[in-house]
């Protein structure tokens, strides 16, 4: 069923909302945040803490963050400190994992890392290969979102969309959702900041971490403060990429998980049905 056709009874008209360019780099992406995410945790367990600041502490601490394991009376046991605050994580699998017959003692379990064993090498080189893809694919995106008009359209917010942004906020609280043709503010919002701020943020901090960027382009060094720093930003950008993610499958679900899918695959997407409305003068 195409737009312009009878429409089942209660559901508005099919459109074509992604187009092919959306859809490609949206998948793009996926694939290659799913392996970015486990190869960058499988490098982060080589050195399992983060600083701020233009060097890591060996004769002194000064980490924000830092995952490892401690002898305590019970046995080895997880531990977890963040800002001096520190937590028993071992029921999280973080610091240690596995049975306490064989204990793996790394920050995060190899469930979640590749490859799920102590690899940097290989960890590394996945991480930049699907790196890179990731980059160009931001590129190919950018561009044809400029000249199709997607940016403008459905990502960038207008001041209408500020102004409906608190009750946009509290129907998605409440799990009620418009079907239109065009984006609601909290979506242009959220893909503004994904797009315009996570994305260009987590490529440029990971830029920043390497020497032969350093050599280039030294004043990135100063833009994030230093190269330590540049490594927690980096890992905060991806715990939020982490968060949006899960809340994005928790609202297309919510939504309706077919014509969500069907959206991205094929690009047509089921509207809201429009509810006739009944001109004053009329009892």
């Amino acid at each position: 069923m195409r737009q312009g056709e009878a429409q089942p009874a209660g559901k508005g008209p099919l459109i074509y909302r992604q187009s092919v360019w959306t859809r490609v780099t949206h998948w793009t992406w996926a694939v290659c945040l799913f392996f970015l995410l486990l190869t960058g945790l499988q490098i982060f367990n080589a050195h399992p803490a983060l600083y701020v600041g233009q060097q890591s502490g060996f004769e002194f601490d000064n980490s924000i963050l830092k995952i490892g394991a401690v002898n305590t009376e019970a046995g080895p046991r997880g531990r977890t400190t963040v800002l001096g605050q520190t937590f028993d994580t071992t029921a999280l699998g973080l610091g240690m994992s596995g049975n306490a017959e064989r204990p793996t003692f790394t920050a995060f379990p190899g469930a979640v890392t590749i490859p799920s064993y102590r690899d940097l090498g290989t960890g590394r080189v996945v991480h930049f290969f699907f790196g890179w893809v990731f980059v160009a694919t931001m590129l190919v995106w950018f561009v044809a979102s400029f000249v199709n008009g997607h940016i403008r359209r459905d990502i960038v917010p207008r001041g209408s969309d500020i102004r409906g942004l608190p009750g946009d906020i509290a129907g998605h609280a409440r799990f009620r959702f418009q079907h239109e043709r065009s984006y609601g503010p909290l979506q242009k919002l959220t893909y503004f900041t994904v797009f315009f701020i996570l994305f260009p943020l987590i490529v440029a901090s990971g830029l920043t971490m390497s020497p032969g960027i350093n050599a280039a382009a030294p004043w990135m060094l100063d833009l994030f403060g230093g190269r330590q720093t540049a490594r927690t930003i980096h890992f905060l950008v991806m715990l939020a990429l982490v968060a949006f993610f899960i809340v994005h499958v928790v609202m297309v679900v919510a939504a309706g998980p077919i014509n969500q899918m069907r959206s991205m695959i094929t690009g047509w997407y089921r509207t809201s049905a429009i509810t006739p409305t009944i001109p004053k003068d009329q009892p």
